[in-house]
C-alpha cells in the first residue's frame, strides 16, 4: 500500500515533550512524515527530530513581519513535496501553514486548536485569526470538550469538522524516577530534605490563578513554617503582579524556576501539587492535571479544560472553588494531615491518568489522517 505523505508544521517550539512523544510513535507503514519548523534558531526539539532520524526542515521565522516570505516558502515546499495531509500546531503555524496548504490544494488540512477562549477573553483582535484558521482547515482537532464548545458556540464551526483528540503522554516517564535525579534537583535548588514542598507548574498568566495560591501559602506558613513553595515555568505577562505578591513572603519560603528540563524528577520534589485556573473555560487542556496524577502527587485543582472531564473531588484530587485562597489552604492542610486521603488520591490519580496514554492519542490521530 502506498504511504500517505504527512507534513506537520510547528511554529516557535523550543522544547515540547508531547510533540517528541508523538513523533516517536507516529510513523508507520501507512504514513511518511516530514516535520517543518518555523523558527529562527536550532532548538532542542529540532535536535531531537534530527537525532532520531526524522525528516525535518526549518524555515527561518522571526515574527509576523516575515510571515509573507515564509508563506511563499511553504507554498514552494508543499508543491515540491505534494503532501496528502497537512497538520499545523500553534497559532502562527496554523495561520500561515493552512493558508499555504489551501493555495496548494492539499486535500486534508488539519490544525490542533491549543487554546479555548483565550482570544475571546483577552485578545479579541485574535478571534478573526482563529476564524480564518477554522475556514482554511478541513478538520480541527479539539483537545478537550471546552475547546469543542468554544469552536461551535463562539465561532460557529460545524460539529462535523471537529474531532476531540486529547493529548497523549508517555506515562512510563513519570514512574520509578531514579533517586539520584531527584536528589540532584534538591541540591540544585537548595531545598532542605526535611521541608514539605508545595509545587506549582504554571506560566505567570492571570488566568492561571497563581496569586490565589500565593495568598493561600501565606496562611499556610503561619501554621506551618516548615513549608516551601516552588513556582516553575515562572514567566509570563502577569509576572509583575505575581512578584509583588511574592514580596510579601519570606525570601527563603519560595523558589522560582523559569525552566527545568527534568520535569519528571521535578514532580517528585512535590508533596502537594496545585493548579487552579480562574474559570471553567480558560484552560484548553491543562497538561499539568494529567502529569501531576501520573507522577503520583496528591493534587488540588479547580475544574478547567480537561479537568472537567475526569477529575472527581476527593477521588483523584481535591477540587476547590475558583479564585478561593481559603479553599486552597484548607485542601493542602487536609492532604498533609489525612494519610488515608493522601494515599487514595495517589492511587486513583495514577489510575485515572492511564486514559491519556500516548498510544491512545496516536491511534486516534492516525485514524483522522487515514480516513
Amino acid at each position: 500500500m502506498k504511504k500517505k505523505k504527512l507534513i506537520v508544521v510547528f511554529s516557535n517550539v523550543s522544547k515540547a515533550l508531547a510533540f517528541e512523544w508523538a513523533a516517536e510513535y507516529l510513523s508507520d507503514e501507512r504514513l511518511s512524515v516530514h516535520y517543518v519548523l518555523l523558527n529562527n534558531k536550532q532548538t532542542s526539539f529540532e535536535n531531537y527530530l534530527i537525532n532520531n532520524n526524522h525528516n525535518v526542515t526549518r524555515i527561518d521565522y522571526k515574527n509576523k513581519l516575515n510571515s509573507i516570505s515564509v508563506f511563499f516558502k511553504l507554498i514552494f515546499f508543499f508543491r515540491k513535496q505534494k503532501p496528502d495531509i497537512i497538520h499545523c500546531h500553534l497559532f502562527d503555524a496554523s495561520i500561515i501553514g493552512l493558508t499555504a496548504a489551501r493555495v496548494c490544494a492539499v486535500k486534508k488540512r488539519i490544525y490542533t486548536r491549543h487554546h479555548s477562549t483565550l482570544n475571546h477573553d483577552y485578545f479579541p483582535q485574535g478571534v478573526k485569526y482563529d476564524k480564518w484558521c477554522n475556514r482554511m482547515s478541513t478538520n480541527i482537532i479539539a483537545i478537550s470538550n471546552v475547546v469543542k464548545q468554544t469552536l461551535i458556540v463562539k465561532e460557529n464551526v460545524s460539529e462535523e469538522k471537529i474531532a476531540i483528540i486529547r493529548h497523549g503522554f508517555k506515562l512510563s516517564e513519570f514512574e520509578n524516577i531514579n533517586f539520584t535525579r531527584i536528589d540532584n534537583l534538591r541540591k540544585k535548588y537548595q531545598i532542605p530534605a526535611d521541608v514539605k514542598v508545595i509545587g506549582v507548574i504554571s506560566r505567570y498568566l492571570e488566568l492561571k490563578g497563581v496569586t490565589y495560591i500565593i495568598e493561600a501559602f501565606q496562611q499556610i506558613l503561619k501554621s506551618d513554617p516548615n513549608v516551601v513553595l516552588i513556582l516553575a515555568n515562572a514567566k509570563g505577562d502577569y509576572a509583575e503582579t505575581i512578584r509583588k505578591e511574592l514580596k510579601k513572603l519570606p525570601t527563603t519560603s519560595y523558589i522560582e524556576i523559569e525552566f527545568e528540563e527534568d520535569l519528571f524528577a521535578l514532580y517528585q520534589l512535590f508533596d502537594v501539587f496545585i493548579h487552579v485556573p480562574i474559570d471553567v473555560n480558560c484552560e484548553a487542556f491543562g497538561q499539568t492535571y494529567v502529569e501531576a496524577l501520573a507522577a503520583g502527587i496528591p493534587s488540588v485543582f479547580t475544574l478547567s479544560g480537561i479537568a472537567s472531564e475526569f477529575i472527581e473531588n476527593n477521588k483523584n484530587a481535591i477540587v476547590v472553588n475558583y479564585k478561593n485562597s481559603n479553599d486552597i489552604k484548607e485542601a493542602v492542610f487536609e492532604i498533609f494531615k489525612n494519610d488515608n486521603l493522601r494515599n487514595k488520591l495517589i492511587q486513583n490519580g495514577r489510575q485515572s491518568s492511564l486514559e491519556f496514554s500516548i498510544e491512545n492519542y496516536i491511534n486516534k490521530v492516525q485514524k483522522l489522517y487515514l480516513n
